[in-house]
């Protein structure tokens, strides 16, 4: 034990970054504290207000437990996450996580099964995001406490189940069946902050060394991604070759080593950009609800009023005579219909552009899939915008000054959209092809910009 210390003390940090990570290996005590802490938190803040009554109109986020609870959860919390996410890679996930802790936990006293290879499937989490952001959707798990107990309780009740059964202190749930780990994964991928791998000093290391217990099951030495790390900081100074490091945020995109994987690439377009913008927006498009007024007419043109009962359980679908907030049959398949399939079709028109740009340069490393993953600032961009909305509605309710919200909205969204431009230049740029096949390639990158902008544009300046 003296001599591991000894050679974990050796390499002295050179950098304030790099220190950051040490400080965190050597202190798993503190943050289990820190996580156990936050389990409890956030256990009461789910639980306790889905028990309480309606708030009173003249009820305040500083007085009223529901409210307070809604506006940490979805005016803090989430915002709080994705640009930590963005920033530093996913240490929410490795410092903070109650589902992860929790998950973690209990697997030391699982049945610790080895993993069936259905589990493994690299679509888990891109299925569990589109399911749980449709489902939270026709619930209004963002307005009522009973619909975010139903959906982040369930979560977690899943993710110990998967702790019991696979795995030894390891965070099974995390690394394949997280509604939200597709989401950090590809928005990781431009964080400034990242641990990374020196592999030549990895191989040269001498002597004996504490293996790693990585919870998400990386193997470390092989680690070039940020997307699955979760940065918790136990892998710091091993074998003298991991370091936190800072780099550039477009660094990992324009490495054709680290490779363009499908799954990350579908979570983008159609999750992040797709049926996550349809569901911030749903709610002021006319579109939708031209749509309902048109079908609505139509029912009761032809005699046919069963899809405009409103009989349907909370959980299926909003229901809250109290609040008068009901929800028929008609509107959940409107919302469900203009979630999925609006979503399709932006994914799909968002594709267009990188499809096209790499059939036309004809570049071994420059596939539809590594043009795609260049719209992750612009993803960036996109989800902050939306959950930020969930924060402005709070803050409006509160008579809060936001003489500033114009301002910030559109400063946000050109960085993300000269973030991917950028991106996307210097693919075009490395392109085995002449100046006249480059620059049509660019003008098509242009487009999935474009269309993201023009679709926030008519949310917070039209509609």
């Amino acid at each position: 034990m003296v001599e591991h210390i000894l050679q974990f003390h050796a390499s002295q940090p050179r950098n304030r970054v790099e220190k950051i990570g040490l400080f965190l290996r050597r202190n798993r005590r503190l943050i289990i504290g820190v996580q156990w802490l936050i389990v409890l938190l956030y256990a009461a803040m789910v639980i306790i207000p889905a028990f309480l009554p309606l708030p009173e109109a003249d009820a305040h986020i500083w007085n009223n437990l529901r409210l307070f609870a809604q506006f940490c959860f979805w005016g803090l919390w989430w915002p709080g996450v994705m640009i930590a996410t963005v920033t530093m890679g996913r240490v929410w996930c490795g410092l903070f996580c109650p589902e992860g802790s929790v998950s973690e936990w209990v697997s030391q006293y699982g049945r610790g099964k080895a993993l069936p290879r259905w589990l493994k499937w690299s679509g888990w989490p891109f299925v569990a995001f589109v399911c749980t952001t449709v489902y939270g959707q026709l619930v209004s798990v963002y307005e009522y406490p009973q619909a975010a107990l139903l959906v982040l309780g369930g979560s977690t009740v899943a993710a110990v189940g998967i702790g019991l059964l696979y795995g030894r202190e390891k965070r099974i749930w995390c690394r394949y069946l997280c509604p939200a780990s597709g989401v950090f994964a590809v928005l990781a991928k431009i964080a400034p902050l990242h641990y990374k791998v020196d592999r030549d000093a990895w191989d040269k290391h001498q002597g004996d060394f504490e293996p790693v217990n990585c919870a998400p099951l990386l193997d470390v030495r092989r680690m070039t991604s940020a997307s699955e790390c979760h940065s918790c900081g136990r892998c710091a100074g091993q074998r003298d070759a991991v370091t936190y490091s800072a780099r550039s945020p477009f660094s990992e995109v324009l490495d054709f080593n680290n490779p363009a994987k499908t799954p990350d690439v579908l979570t983008l377009v159609y999750g992040v950009l797709g049926v996550a913008t349809a569901a911030f927006q749903w709610t002021l498009s006319p579109w939708l609800l031209q749509a309902k007024l048109a079908a609505a007419e139509w029912l009761v043109d032809h005699e046919h009023f069963a899809l405009l009962d409103d009989n349907v359980p909370w959980w299926l679908l909003t229901h809250y005579p109290e609040a008068n907030d009901l929800f028929t049959w008609l509107d959940g398949l409107l919302v469900l219909g203009y979630l999925l399939g609006g979503g399709f079709l932006l994914g799909s028109l968002l594709l267009v552009g990188p499809a096209l740009a790499a059939r036309l340069l004809k570049t071994e490393h420059l596939t539809w899939q590594r043009f795609a993953l260049s719209l992750t600032p612009l993803a960036a961009a996109s989800v902050i915008l939306g959950l930020s909305m969930l924060t402005v509605t709070h803050l409006k309710a509160e008579h809060f000054w936001l003489g500033w919200l114009p301002w910030f909205r559109i400063t946000l969204l050109a960085a993300g959209c000269l973030g991917s431009l950028w991106l996307a230049l210097n693919l075009v740029r490395r392109a085995n092809a002449g100046l006249t096949r480059q620059l049509p390639a660019f003008l098509l990158m242009l487009t999935p910009s474009a269309l993201m902008a023009t679709l926030w544009t008519l949310v917070f300046f039209v509609w």
